[in-house]
């Protein structure tokens, strides 16, 4: 059975990644695209920048054809702010519109906007359903199960919320309190998605970093799909390898050094791309760890790469590390 959001058919199953601030702009989506996740969100855009027209905010409605389909993510604590909001990205060009009520960040959630609302359902329906009035679009949200262990209230806000016209919902295993400390627990996500009421399909989200622990929630939780977040940071072979696993039971090898330096590569030169060479230098810099995560005796490298301005230096970093490291055979960090 496809798993559909409005019109937009995703396949059996969809690996959806998730909307990461300071991390899913398009050069972190285009890698993650050619490892295979199935649908994307930008970073999440606050309300009030948009409309202000805040050029950090206007640079994150930027989305390419390659990327469909793709979801552009709002967050905003005033409701008319929402709907205006919702008609600027809407221009924009996205499959659909997603809410974050699920931020736990302090300065999101004490400014009353993220995982803020769930402290206030009666606020969070209209809030939806200005954004769905204001766009043709599907609206989608992501969320989390509650403010903290005494407020555990998904089941409310996924029976409401699909009432007034949402078409697909992300839960988060964790409450506001956990912020990512501790387990995500999937066991409410899994009663949401029993509830007969509830129509619309449902992912789960938290702590999938590796195809056995999908493959095991998946039957054990019954979504619909899976958000994967901070497991595709530095790996975007990830959504290949639980595909893989699905459909076999068997792991795929890692990614080879050459793969693992190519996407490294390719991440850069769309950094460079779309952020200008100095910005572009400056944020990869958070990535390099990342993509080379396992890799012995690679500090040095990392500190030449981290301190490096010279575009063309830091090609030759990366060449010099393909040939240091070219006989170590693929590390599967996922293993």
């Amino acid at each position: 059975m496809s798993v559909k959001i409005g019109n937009i058919d995703l396949g059996e199953f969809p690996l959806l990644l998730a909307p990461m601030e300071d991390v899913s702009d398009p050069p972190f989506r285009y890698v993650c695209k050619q490892g295979g996740a199935d649908m994307m969100y930008t970073e999440f855009i606050s309300s009030e920048g948009l409309i202000r027209s805040a050029a950090k905010s206007k640079a994150k409605l930027d989305i390419f054809e390659y990327e469909r389909p793709i979801g552009i993510q709002i967050f905003g604590s005033d409701i008319e702010s929402m709907r205006e909001a919702t008609e600027i990205a809407t221009l924009a060009g996205p499959d659909l519109m997603d809410i974050n009520y699920g931020c736990p960040v302090k300065n999101v959630a004490c400014r009353g906007a993220g995982s803020a609302l769930l402290q206030d359902i009666d606020k969070m329906v209209k809030m939806t359903e200005a954004v769905v009035k204001a766009t043709h679009l599907p609206v989608t949200v992501k969320t989390r199960l509650g403010w903290d262990d005494n407020t555990k209230n998904i089941e409310e806000v996924a029976e409401r919320l699909q009432d007034i016209g949402i078409q697909a919902l992300t839960i988060h295993g964790r409450t506001r309190a956990q912020l990512y400390k501790g387990e995500a627990d999937w066991t409410l996500i899994r009663e949401i998605k029993r509830n007969p009421r509830i129509k619309i399909p449902i992912f789960g989200n938290g702590d999938i970093d590796s195809p056995e622990k999908a493959a095991n929630w998946r039957l054990e939780y019954g979504v619909d799909g899976m958000m994967i977040g901070r497991a595709a940071i530095g790996y975007p072979w990830i959504f290949r390898e639980v595909k893989h696993f699905f459909q076999t039971g068997e792991h795929l090898a890692g990614p080879t050094l050459d793969e693992r330096v190519e996407a490294c590569r390719t991440h850069f030169i769309k950094s460079i791309e779309w952020k200008g060479p100095k910005v572009g230098v400056f944020e990869m810099r958070r990535h390099y760890a990342n993509y080379f995560k396992g890799l012995p005796d690679f500090k040095p490298y990392r500190t030449q790469l981290v301190k490096e301005e010279n575009i063309d230096t830091i090609y030759a970093i990366l060449d010099e590390i393909s040939d240091k490291y070219a006989n170590i055979s693929p590390i599967n960090e996922m293993a």
